[in-house]
């Protein structure tokens, strides 16, 4: 009798605690898209995109072109034209995947852009959750914004608002009347 006593307190107190406990959502996309740093940022990384796609699709156009041209006048050549000409196009291809790599591989020049542009703005707001979240006690706080389902949300836990106001203490952020 008595461990059934202790069994139910027990449980009765582990509910308690965790009835008791806060939690707060935020939503990530709202906050980064009211710093104009952020918005800045995704700028520059699209139009760098833009501008290194561009570079890839002219030289991938100039492959096709000497393939179709080799294709044309592949009958009348001999052998070892042929090789040399074939040579050349695979060089050009293999140079355009490389192009693709260093631009938009896993280590690639778009990566480290983001990662310095993006990178300490997304710091900022971390710290401003991990401060938030410690001032107002909260024990768990989930992104809506991330792959996190949330199925119902009461607006009065969004902190989103507050983070914003707490990152624009170190940084620029879109005023509270004027967010999206």
């Amino acid at each position: 009798m008595k461990k059934f006593a202790l069994i139910i307190t027990a449980v009765i107190l582990t509910s308690a605690f965790a009835m008791a406990q806060k939690y707060a959502y935020v939503d990530t996309d709202y906050i980064l898209n009211n710093i104009p740093e952020y918005k800045d940022a995704q700028t520059i990384l699209d139009d760098l995109s833009l501008k290194w796609q561009k570079e890839i699709e002219d030289k991938l156009t100039e492959v096709d072109r000497l393939y179709k041209e080799y294709q044309s006048e592949a009958v009348l050549l001999p052998e070892d034209i042929k090789r040399k000409r074939e040579d050349e196009i695979i060089q050009k291809e293999k140079e355009v995947k490389e192009l693709q790599k260093k631009y938009f591989g896993k280590e690639g020049e778009l990566f480290k852009k983001r990662k310095e542009l993006v990178e300490p703005i997304q710091e900022k707001v971390y710290n401003a959750i991990e401060t938030i979240s410690t001032t107002e006690n909260y024990a768990f706080v989930f992104d809506k914004a991330g792959s996190v389902s949330i199925l119902f949300a009461n607006p009065k836990y969004d902190i989103s608002d507050d983070i914003l106001d707490e990152v624009g203490t170190v940084m620029q952020t879109v005023r509270r009347g004027e967010r999206k």
